[in-house]
């Protein structure tokens, strides 16, 4: 066991729990440390950005920086464990697979699914990607970022079915129908032929999208009208999973 690094946390530790910033002897003596030890700690924490120290008192308070990796490991990991129920339940009731994912530059990433239990379906991969522009948890996610985002995707235009939309104006249409319905549909597939999806998004407390959940099945077995009644039950799961997140809709 590294007892230098087991010091520094418990120093991370009593600085976290800290309302204002602590000076090298308060931290020493609660940590039943010397003073030399601790002065060091704190520089070594304070040149790799943890710890910031508070002119002209010589106290040391922490960064935010903590704060940014606690939120990358929330925003991946809580989303799965937190979605989970809502995911089962649209699988239960539709019948079809469901998705959890999320947008990473110009793709979707698949964090997590429920199979459907047809021997027909829609297959996918946990940690796969695919280009968003072809997706409805790709469209629903892009409906709640400005319109400056879409033109990042004009480089990655591709014709991948019969069905997909390929230029920049057909993108803007279809996250533009998005933000009016409250979620997007692809009725026949635009990456993977025969696919019909729909998909609503996720939000944070802050009311920043981190994700989406959608369904897909064989477009045979989805025809529109059937994919628009999905579509409510799909809404209602983003809206759970958005409000287990803290999010809190604006009159």
């Amino acid at each position: 066991m590294d007892k230098a690094f087991i010091k520094g946390l418990r120093l991370l530790e009593a600085l976290a729990a800290s309302e204002n910033p602590r000076g090298v002897t308060d931290l020493a003596a609660e940590l039943k440390l010397t003073k030399s030890n601790v002065h060091r700690l704190l520089t070594t924490l304070q040149m790799h950005g943890y710890v910031r120290q508070i002119p002209p008192s010589s106290t040391y308070e922490l960064t935010t920086k903590i704060w940014q990796l606690g939120s990358n490991v929330i925003r991946r990991l809580d989303i799965v464990q937190v979605a989970r129920p809502a995911m089962a339940e649209l699988a239960e009731i539709t019948g079809e697979t469901v998705h959890l994912s999320v947008l990473e530059g110009t793709d979707v990433i698949y964090l997590d699914k429920i199979e459907s239990a047809h021997h027909i379906r829609a297959h996918t991969s946990v940690g796969a990607r695919a280009p968003a522009f072809t997706m409805a948890t790709g469209k629903a996610m892009l409906a709640h970022l400005p319109d400056s985002y879409l033109e990042r995707f004009v480089p990655h235009f591709k014709r991948y079915t019969s069905t997909t939309r390929i230029t920049l104006e057909e993108l803007r249409e279809d996250v533009e129908l998005a933000r009016r319905q409250g979620y997007a549909a692809v009725p026949h597939g635009e990456w993977r032929a025969g696919i019909a999806a729909c998909a609503s998004a996720i939000l944070n407390r802050s009311g920043e999208v981190v994700g989406a959940i959608g369904m897909s099945g064989p477009d045979t077995r989805i025809n529109r009208r059937q994919l628009k009644q999905i579509a409510e039950h799909v809404v209602r799961a983003g809206q759970t999973i958005s409000a287990a997140l803290g999010y809190v809709p604006r009159d």
